[in-house]
């Protein structure tokens, strides 16, 4: 039957699974926002196309298929790189489509003109322009394999508004058919011979692919063998934190005893983690270019494996399928207990709240969320000094608990917990953010209120973008320059929007806070009036800047 390049699109997507899209509309794919009206695949309509590509990012990490975004040309493409940036560096399945100009206008710098494949290439795994109407479905089923396919990532495709507006009669094309991956024999005996070799080991965990049951596969082979299990920037949700091997994450703000176990390790196992700067702390508790311990990589990109580091082996195997075999060993006595032991109390000791100044003290909001949250909470942050209470205090307790970009963006936290309320509307979700980090999403606000996304959002406001001030202070003491910053009152934004809101300040404010936030049926702003003088770092701003002073910074 001869249908719309539009409605074969939208026919593909509903091929593929795609349960929901977004979007920010444009006059240059009317034919897909027709195709989706016949379908009737829901369209989340988003305010800024950098909020929706994080809403559609979101979904990929949660579902592990890939995210939908519908962009326009020329201003909505570029408004959206941001959100592709996330996906890249955080291994997430996303297909794009972008509008583009009619086919008989390239290379004229037509209205909202842009070369795609130049302006996306750094950024995504494959981006291709479709030119033939006959082509659509080839080069969807194509996108939607690229972009789950080895370290998955994001997908562009270009659609001139003259090809998807014509008229074609083709078959539609199935996904293609998987078979579930299998380490083999000799692969699950080269990481048992390793660990047999090892009395320092450390396993380092990471990237994608994850699951509920590759979290508790990973617990049992911890479990075991009673190894030391540490995890990667923002992948917390990967274990739950309260088992008796594990023992921290290596990131930003990283715990300086687990820093240095990583560097006094004997055997990094790094299960689907590229092992990149962040986890080293810039590739100096680990060096690619010296001798350090024996690192066994598996990762699901073959051409991860040698990259940066020389494995001995290298695994081109996701990791939850490893983790899944390497469960069903036997235990057996082991001389590492007393290091895994020694490396759990350390962590233990790093996660007891040190108090900072102040009325409202996020040390202390951190561990009454850690202690009061329902176990399936969600919890998601964009980038800010406040992030790194939340991973210093906080224990996730359950797979696909934690929402967070390692690319570390600002502003992710907000649009991240719309696309997870959506997902899980019976689940609580909780945006962690700062005022810097809000106010770059908060007009999704109107996106959440829209389609019904019931959010809590706890708004860290201390005036400033903290984590710069934090670092200008230590290297430029008592010079501020282009860190301060002038607030909304957040809590009658929110209503403004129609949602609600109230002011903590004062700690003994917040579980009642909290209780009204949780309670509500709308979204629900949080605003913590904090000391500026609080940092994440347990130093404060003074103490900040006598250390810059001294040249300690």
């Amino acid at each position: 039957m001869e249908r719309h390049g539009g409605r074969i699109l939208a026919d593909q997507l509903a091929i593929q699974g795609v349960r929901r899209v977004f979007s920010v509309p444009g006059e240059s794919f009317l034919a897909a926002l027709d195709g989706l009206y016949d379908v009737g695949i829901p369209n989340i309509v988003c305010r800024h196309e950098g909020g929706a590509a994080m809403m559609a990012e979101a979904y990929g990490k949660m579902t592990g298929a890939p995210g939908v975004l519908f962009v326009t040309r020329g201003p909505g493409a570029t408004n959206a790189a941001s959100g592709l940036h996330v996906a890249r560096q955080d291994s997430t399945p996303m297909v794009v489509f972008v509008g583009q100009i009619a086919r008989s206008d390239r290379d004229r710098e037509a209205f909202q003109e842009l070369d795609y494949r130049r302006f996306f290439g750094p950024l995504v795994k494959w981006v291709a322009e479709i030119d033939q109407t006959e082509r659509l479905a080839e080069y969807i089923a194509r996108a939607f394999h690229v972009a789950v396919s080895g370290r998955p990532g994001p997908v562009v495709l270009a659609l001139p508004e003259d090809m998807l507006s014509a008229r074609a009669d083709i078959p539609d094309l199935p996904p293609p058919a998987r078979l579930p991956p299998e380490p083999g024999a000799a692969q699950v005996g080269a990481v048992a011979e390793a660990l047999a070799q090892a009395k320092r080991p450390l396993v380092v965990v990471g990237g994608p692919h994850w699951s509920a049951q590759a979290a508790t596969d990973l617990a049992r082979f911890a479990g075991a063998l009673d190894l030391p299990v540490a995890v990667s920037f923002r992948r917390q949700g990967h274990m739950d934190n309260r088992h008796p091997c594990y023992v921290g994450d290596l990131g930003v703000g990283m715990n300086p005893k687990l820093g240095a176990r990583l560097a006094a390790a004997d055997l990094v196992l790094a299960l689907g983690t590229r092992l990149g700067d962040t986890a080293t702390n810039g590739f100096t508790l680990l060096d690619p270019t010296r001798p350090g311990p024996r690192i066994v990589h598996v990762h699901a990109d073959a051409d991860e494996l040698g990259r940066v580091w020389r494995p001995d082996p290298g695994i081109a195997q996701p990791a939850p399928a490893m983790v899944a075999a390497l469960a069903r060993l036997n235990g057996r006595p082991v001389p590492w207990g007393a290091w895994r032991a020694e490396a759990r109390a350390e962590y233990e000791a790093w996660t007891t709240p040190r108090q900072t100044p102040g009325a409202v003290r996020m040390e202390a909001v951190i561990a009454w969320l850690s202690a009061h949250l329902p176990e399936d909470a969600i919890v998601t942050n964009g980038a800010g000094n406040y992030a790194a209470f939340l991973h210093r205090y906080f224990a996730f307790k359950r797979h696909g608990t934690q929402l967070a970009p390692s690319s570390g963006s600002m502003g992710y936290g907000f649009p991240a917990a719309i696309s997870a309320a959506l997902e899980h509307p019976g689940r609580a979700v909780i945006c962690l953010a700062g005022d810097g980090c809000f106010q770059m999403t908060l007009n999704e606000m109107s996106t959440a209120v829209q389609h019904g996304a019931r959010v809590v959002v706890i708004v860290a406001n201390n005036g400033r973008y903290g984590t710069i001030r934090m670092h200008q202070e230590r290297r430029y003491p008592g010079r501020v320059s282009g860190t301060d910053l002038a607030n909304p009152d957040y809590p009658a934004l929110a209503r403004a929007y129609g949602g609600d809101g109230v002011v903590v300040t004062d700690q003994a404010e917040f579980p009642a806070a909290m209780a009204q936030a949780l309670a509500s049926t709308l979204p629900f702003v949080v605003e913590l009036q904090l000391d500026p003088e609080a940092l994440a770092t347990g130093f404060t701003l003074s103490e900040a800047r006598a250390m810059g002073e001294a040249g300690a910074g």
